[in-house]
């Protein structure tokens, strides 16, 4: 016996990081110190900065993996991978700083995982941040072959006194929704149980437009972090921001509320993509399941001064991402949770 007949291919291994390795340079930042191979990546801290505070985040790409794997489309679920980490460290008004990913498989597929590098990587570069290093696992037995699961983790930096906490959140600020790119990286668990029932296959189409059904379902997450630059170099003072993920508004926005205060939300102020339309009615998913599953069209939230609200979605407009102003803050009941009303709960 041997390691190649038990399943695992080391000089596969070894090809696929000299396949990758042009994708992971790509990324590099001046901060970077050493180059691919090393037993971890190292980095400076950005000079210039006076109390620099370290912003950690992880995530995965959940059932999408599925998906995309039966429709062997690998590059975008990399690309999911990074945003579902940068969208929620961004938050603290934190920039990203370097991204882990790690990949276990049953058997290596040099070119389908290349293709998820290269999303990583692509995803990494959007964001600002480096592919600092990774791992992947070849796990015969405990995976099928061919079949593979992702995780992403991603540091983030900010300067302490430009951290961006929920205490500043006040009664009165404006609450601007960002446009998702669909339906990201959460609630497939129940998207996929909508196309078994649907019987839908790679050629359904759906809305006026006749759309494919399963190119925008696998249309990857959007990335968030360099508006976000811009907002803040634009001199928006923003109070509060939320990533929209697993739990939809109602899990996600309370998030950047202080205690005794509730975000009201107007429904009506955005509208709902035909894709989330097509899933509640080919699975007869009750209204209150939609908002607490999916983004249902916004996949970020602002929550700032109302003289702010134009200034703010001008530089949306600007970076080619469509907003709206969907609510506002409103005081609660004394020492109340943060709160979501306006919506089916």
């Amino acid at each position: 016996m041997d390691y190649k007949a038990a399943g695992v291919d080391v000089q596969a291994g070894r090809d696929f990081v000299d396949r990758i390795r042009g994708s992971v340079e790509s990324t590099r930042r001046t901060e970077v110190l050493g180059g691919l191979g090393g037993f971890g990546g190292i980095m400076r801290l950005p000079s210039g900065m006076r109390q620099p505070l370290l912003i950690a985040g992880t995530d995965g790409v959940g059932t999408k993996l599925d998906l995309a794997q039966i429709h062997h489309q690998h590059r975008g679920v990399g690309l999911d991978l990074v945003a579902m980490c940068v969208n929620d460290v961004i938050t603290s008004g934190a920039s990203p700083l370097f991204f882990l990913d790690y990949m276990a498989t049953g058997a290596l597929t040099p070119s389908a995982m290349a293709e998820v590098v290269d999303g990583i990587a692509d995803g990494c570069r959007q964001s600002g941040c480096a592919l600092l290093g990774g791992e992947t696992a070849e796990m015969p037995g405990f995976y099928p072959a061919g079949r593979y699961d992702l995780a992403g983790f991603c540091v983030a930096v900010v300067e302490e006194s430009d951290l961006i906490v929920s205490q500043r959140v006040q009664p009165g600020d404006r609450i601007i929704g960002i446009a998702s790119n669909g339906v990201h990286s959460n609630g497939f668990s129940l998207v996929r149980s909508v196309l078994n029932s649907a019987e839908v296959t790679a050629d359904t189409t759906y809305g006026p437009e006749g759309r494919r059904l399963i190119e925008d379902l696998l249309c990857p997450t959007r990335l968030y972090p360099s508006l976000v630059r811009s907002l803040l170099e634009g001199d928006i003072d923003i109070h509060g921001m939320a990533h929209i993920t697993g739990g939809g508004l109602p899990e996600n926005l309370p998030r950047c509320l202080p205690d005794g205060t509730l975000a009201v939300i107007d429904p009506s102020s955005w509208p709902r993509p035909a894709l989330f339309n097509w899933l509640q009615e080919n699975g007869a998913i009750p209204e209150q399941d939609m908002w607490q599953t999916f983004n249902l069209g916004v996949g970020f939230c602002l929550v700032l001064s109302d003289h702010q609200v134009n200034d703010a979605m001008a530089i949306c407009d600007n970076n080619g991402v469509q907003s709206w102003p969907i609510g506002e803050v409103s005081a609660g009941p004394e020492r109340c949770k943060p709160g979501l009303i306006g919506i089916p709960s």
